[in-house]
């Protein structure tokens, strides 16, 4: 069987490592990025490197984009030269940024309007699930089209779940970064903490984290922060705009976060000084309260 022709849009920290993934698979890639040297080097991968979205779209049978926010992906998608004016009849978009569940099914529509199929499939598993193609997707939008795209998902992730309609992605991607923020929040009180307290750092993460209160960040991001490396696997101002979304959510559900509510200020203090760091920074207003530094010894 043919495997379908892929356009790609966006080739940043998440998207770069998903794209190499589905070539290596076998794949055929067009690939679009606005920073047209990101998408050079695909060249030598056999992709051919297009000048627009709209390019990237034409002749494709899926178009994939991740970008950076909800006027980002109605811009690729949408704007002049955009997908839409790509994509033929039948074509599926795929967005696997993270964005608004609300404008995402308002997207789906103008699209269906041009005969053009819509899934939401945000991602979770930062740049090093992206790297190895373990990432957890899922999906909103029509059954038959996440069929049709299952083998795509398959090649950039491990745990791929099919959540709903138009929407339901997004939304259960944004309950996911509920559990991110108060994790690596938990993370970064816990080694304040222990650093405070004259702990050695590496054998305090090697305690807790195979325990009850272990956790993708505590094993993960812990580790960078003793080593005093903020190099962002997820940006700081990506993480804010994210959990921006989680709560303008709740606000029209009536949904009190209180939780995500305080990583969100905490992320404030980190953004002001320098929003380019990673999410793992959460830590550094702790350690300013603190008067010390969770570092190893």
């Amino acid at each position: 069987m043919e495997k379908a022709r892929i356009g790609f849009v966006g080739l940043g920290i998440m998207g770069k490592p998903m794209a190499e993934n589905l070539i290596k698979a076998g794949y055929q890639l067009k690939v679009y990025n606005r920073t047209r040297s990101k998408a050079e080097p695909f060249k030598a991968l056999g992709a051919t490197v297009s000048d627009t979205p709209k390019g990237a779209a034409i002749d494709s049978d899926i178009v994939i984009t991740i970008v950076s926010d909800t006027p980002d992906v109605q811009q690729v998608v949408l704007g002049p030269d955009g997908v839409a004016e790509g994509a033929r009849r039948g074509c599926i978009v795929v967005d696997m940024s993270t964005i608004s569940p609300e404008a995402t099914r308002e997207i789906a529509a103008r699209l269906e309007a041009r005969g053009i199929e819509m899934l939401d499939a945000p991602v979770t598993g930062g740049q090093k699930g992206a790297i190895e193609g373990t990432l957890s997707i899922m999906v909103g939008g029509k059954k038959e089209a996440f069929d049709k795209c299952l083998p795509i998902f398959q090649a950039m992730g491990k745990n791929i779940v099919y959540m709903g309609g138009h929407g339901a992605g997004q939304t259960a991607k944004l309950c996911n970064q509920i559990l991110c923020s108060l994790t690596i929040l938990s993370m970064a009180e816990c080694l304040v903490l222990g650093a405070k307290a004259g702990l050695d750092l590496e054998k305090l993460l090697q305690a807790v984290s195979g325990g009850a209160g272990g956790s993708w960040s505590l094993s993960n991001l812990g580790p960078k922060v003793i080593e005093g490396d903020f190099s962002p696997g997820f940006m700081v101002k990506l993480h804010q705009k994210d959990i921006r979304l989680v709560l303008d959510l709740a606000r029209k559900l009536g949904v009190a976060l209180p939780g995500t509510a305080l990583v969100n200020q905490l992320f404030n203090l980190v953004e002001k000084e320098d929003g380019s760091l990673g999410n793992q920074a959460l830590i550094k207003p702790l350690e300013k309260l603190a008067g010390c530094e969770a570092r190893k010894k």
